[in-house]
């Protein structure tokens, strides 16, 4: 599409960006996913990492081959899909990030898309879907269930808090069942339905799906009205620039990866696990203890579940458990509940108060404190009180954090420059480790 277009560029990836130049000559710079920043190692540290995963010695060299431009527009059009997979430099930029920076996390997804790729398909298909669609969690959290991310997206397909709640996922302080594999999964498909609904555009359902069907709709105004991910390309945020061509290489390297020597991890399927259901409250701690199950393989196959509790007094809650220990739990179902529930279910359902004896001393300590307000001190109080007063009842201003909302293309240095301030203390100030700032985000300048 941009070969010999409007939108004709070349591409270099710096760290966490991409630098575009257009055929007009000009630079632009383009974020890359959050899901292809994330470290191997915290991948490879998830408990099916551990147990499931090991290295497989494919015996090709390390070393990613030079293919021709044609070698790359033939193979995206080989891969069987109703989606358009055009090539052109940025594509290729990404292609390359995968395919030599995160060989490690390719070989690592190849080996978990065992895992998660059935329950993808398996979704799609129910909803009629394109099943190219199961790669969208490889650039969303690289197939990590528990990623969350800068703004607070969470598990395999990357659900904002009020998104996942509008479509059925709960979350609260002891449930978020967007880090569920199987109901986030049928909950993104439900919501990719509904934009192909709105867009009949894949390319815009996709970029959609990254920032929103509002934003894009202002975007496609903006453009003259044209629905076309490239035409209103331009319009578009950094991060969402590279969505839609970091989506097309994933699609690729997860097909053509053995063309450029990338090795899948060895996947050992797991157990089969089964689900019931439970009406009391219930500690991860005390399946363990009784059943001998490791708690860490609890965690893995409930996710959705914070803090180890699952609250089935507030509603039957399901739990997955490996088929070998189904039947332990249920025939040690009340010693699972009464082991240390006093100590791991601690929340008192009746609490006493000695109003009596709280009034008593409350009494007692201001008839202590009163006598030692002096006339000078009543004096002061007065005046500070006055000069409150005369600046309409607001403290002064000084020492106060200030802070400004991010503009789209605006950079750190632009920022830290327009407020007197460095970059190094913009990110100090907002905990920012990399270049990457979102538009419409706020940042603190002071």
């Amino acid at each position: 599409m941009f070969l010999g277009g409007p939108c004709t560029m070349m591409a270099q990836i710096e760290g966490d960006e991409i630098t575009v130049t257009t055929k007009e000559g000009e630079a632009d710079v383009i974020e890359v996913p959050e899901g292809m920043l994330l470290e191997i190692d915290s991948l490879l540290n998830q408990y099916n990492s551990k147990t499931y995963l090991q290295d497989n010695d494919c015996h090709y060299s390390d070393v990613n081959p030079e293919f021709s431009v044609e070698t790359y527009i033939e193979r995206l059009q080989r891969i069987p899909s109703v989606m358009e997979m055009p090539y052109n430099d940025v594509v290729r930029k990404f292609i390359d990030r995968y395919a030599v920076r995160l060989r490690a996390s390719v070989s690592y997804m190849l080996g978990a898309a065992n895992f998660y790729m059935p329950i993808f398909e398996e979704a799609l298909e129910m909803y009629n879907l394109p099943l190219e669609l199961k790669y969208l969690p490889v650039i969303e959290s690289a197939l990590s269930p528990t990623a969350t991310s800068r703004v607070g997206a969470a598990g395999l397909w990357q659900f904002m808090l009020a998104t996942g709640k509008q479509y059925g996922l709960e979350v609260n302080s002891l449930v978020d069942e967007r880090r569920d594999p199987i109901k986030s999964t049928y909950a993104a498909a439900r919501y990719l339905r509904d934009l192909y609904k709105i867009y009949d555009d894949w390319n815009l359902v996709i970029a959609a799906y990254n920032y929103g069907p509002q934003n894009i709709n202002k975007a496609i105004h903006r453009a003259g009205g044209v629905k076309d991910y490239w035409a209103i390309y331009k319009y578009l945020p950094r991060e969402t620039q590279g969505y839609v061509p970091a989506f097309i290489a994933a699609n690729y390297i997860m097909t053509y990866y053995c063309e450029h020597n990338i090795c899948p991890m060895r996947t050992q399927i797991p157990a089969k696990s089964d689900t019931i259901v439970v009406n009391r409250d219930v500690h991860f701690k005390q399946i363990a203890a009784v059943t001998g199950i490791r708690i860490e393989e609890l965690r893995s196959l409930n996710p959705q579940y914070r803090r180890d509790i699952v609250n089935g007094s507030t509603q039957p809650s399901v739990i997955r458990l490996p088929q070998t220990y189904v039947n332990a739990f249920l025939d040690h179902e009340d010693s699972i509940y009464n082991y240390e529930a006093a100590t791991l279910l601690t929340k008192r359902t009746v609490v006493e108060v000695t109003a009596d004896d709280v009034k008593e001393d409350v009494v007692a300590r201001s008839q202590t404190v009163a006598p030692r307000t002096s006339q000078a001190t009543r004096g002061r109080t007065r005046a500070v009180s006055q000069s409150r007063n005369r600046r309409g009842g607001k403290a002064s201003s000084r020492g106060r954090s200030q802070s400004v909302t991010v503009k789209s293309g605006q950079t750190l240095s632009q920022i830290a420059k327009k407020n007197n301030t460095t970059v190094e203390k913009l990110k100090r100030l907002n905990g920012i480790k990399g270049n990457n700032i979102r538009a419409g985000k706020k940042l603190k300048v002071k």
